[in-house]
């Protein structure tokens, strides 16, 4: 693993990002506003299949979904079969739960309405924050927020397109991940590129 420290020796890494890997998501992707619908899909589905796992683990099998999901193509994964569910299940490159699976395939066409209806996912997605990153500042991100009022309506809103894994828990982890919320600590290395890049029009606070 590579030192969390810069040579200041002051600013660090989130402490979360433990091992090499998670270092590297980190600093390249964690919290980085993110308009691009299919990521977008891809995240969502990686939030879900996390659920009562680490990040870690799924951050592991990530090419594996990449390859059994078509490398998150909305339309082709919205056309997945029952067929195409039961190979899933003997792969061993992706978490094996069929819930979690059939999630995946679910919310794929919930996606599909969406972008009809919205003319994007990331366009939906960004309306519940304005389309501004929320700017916080936590000392710790033990310190952050588990759910909040603005993941309760998101979970809320997908679920009425029939999205499945898409609690409150999991859509807060899903808006710190692609960047409607900025909770890299505050004496984090990216912390600052994270809000350039989000352009906040807003004041820093809660979620």
């Amino acid at each position: 693993m590579s030192d969390a420290s810069d040579v200041t020796g002051t600013a660090q890494r989130c402490n979360w990002a433990t091992t090499e890997a998670m270092a590297h998501y980190h600093d390249t992707e964690w919290g980085v506003p993110s308009r691009d619908d299919q990521h977008l899909y891809e995240m969502l589905v990686l939030e879900g299949a996390q659920a009562g796992l680490s990040w870690s683990t799924i951050l592991n099998k990530r090419e594996g979904y990449r390859r059994a999901f078509a490398q998150f193509d909305i339309q082709k994964v919205a056309r997945f079969t029952p067929k195409h569910v039961e190979t899933l299940m003997q792969d061993a490159s992706i978490v094996r739960n069929r819930a979690k699976i059939e999630a995946a395939i679910v919310n794929a066409r919930a996606v599909l309405q969406i972008q009809a209806e919205h003319s994007s996912l990331a366009k939906f997605i960004w309306s519940f924050v304005d389309d501004t990153p929320i700017q916080n500042d936590w000392p710790s991100y033990r310190d952050a927020p588990a759910s909040t009022d603005i993941s309760d309506a998101l979970s809320k809103a997908l679920k009425k397109y029939g999205c499945k894994f898409v609690g409150t828990t999991i859509c807060y982890a899903f808006m710190q991940a692609v960047g409607m919320v900025n909770d890299h600590e505050r004496n984090c290395i990216c912390r600052a590129n994270c809000a350039a890049q989000g352009k906040p029009r807003r004041a820093a606070h809660n979620a």
